[in-house]
């Protein structure tokens, strides 16, 4: 993976799309200067385990993660999908500890903030602090719609959901582009996301195909009818709140 390196660099996914205009440079520049470290880690890694004490919190600069929980038996759930820009673990900042699990899912690279250095840099920078808040509250509106999708949405619903909303998100940070994105996800994976079998899976993934709707293959993701699988999926992008979507 390319270094990263500069103010932009770092935070500039997290910024984008997310209500910038609010950060003053003074800000940005604060955050920066108290990173601690930017390091790659390799896919399938776990990064949190449940119950581990936390004292830094971590953004994703490249790839993608996930939040899980496992059953009494080993099964895994996803309860969330971390994309370039989200902060992965904020909410330890105040907890100190995780009820769940955190792990790569292709390789990644993070910058990591100690909480100290996070709560000496939020002093007197309400706006700062306002923002960072801001990505925890984000984060429970999409456990919420998650909570949604697999209590009252059918499996193709599910999948078609899941999709378009990382499409949305991706998009907000530049990394999507006319319903075309990378996803490092294996049909399992998605199976943990949606509370399906790989089997099923499977099986929604070619009718998705066979209705024009979307092809997944070799790691990328094309929305081919972007309309029909929102439509599909019941998908309404306003609980991910784009800039676009803001009513001043």
């Amino acid at each position: 993976m390319a270094e990263v390196t500069g103010t932009e660099t770092i935070t500039g996914r997290f910024l984008m799309g997310r209500r910038r205009s609010q950060l003053t440079a003074d800000d940005i520049a604060a955050l920066e200067g108290s990173v601690q470290t930017v390091r790659s880690l390799p896919a399938r890694t776990l990064m949190i385990t449940a119950g581990e004490r936390v004292t830094v919190s971590t953004m994703l600069l490249e790839g993608f993660i996930c939040r899980y929980m496992d059953d009494r038996e080993g099964l895994r759930q996803l309860v969330a999908i971390h994309v370039p820009g989200d902060f992965v673990d904020l909410h330890g900042f105040p907890m100190e500890m995780l009820d769940h699990d955190i792990a790569t899912l292709g390789p990644v690279k993070v910058a990591s903030w100690p909480h100290a250095a996070l709560a000496k840099v939020m002093e007197g920078r309400p706006n700062l602090t306002r923002m960072l808040w801001f990505s925890t509250l984000l984060d429970a509106a999409m456990h919420r719609e998650w909570i949604f999708r697999l209590g009252r949405l059918g499996a193709e619903g599910r999948v078609a959901h899941l999709m378009c909303e990382l499409n949305v998100r991706l998009e907000m940070v530049g990394l999507a582009s006319d319903g075309r994105f990378p996803l490092p996800l294996k049909q399992a994976d998605l199976a943990e996301a949606c509370g399906l079998t790989g089997v099923h899976v499977n099986r929604v993934l070619r009718s998705l195909r066979e209705r024009g709707m979307l092809v997944f293959r070799n790691g990328i993701v094309e929305i081919l009818d972007r309309r029909a699988l929102a439509t599909l999926g019941e998908f309404d992008p306003a609980y991910l709140f784009p800039d676009d979507l803001r009513k001043d």
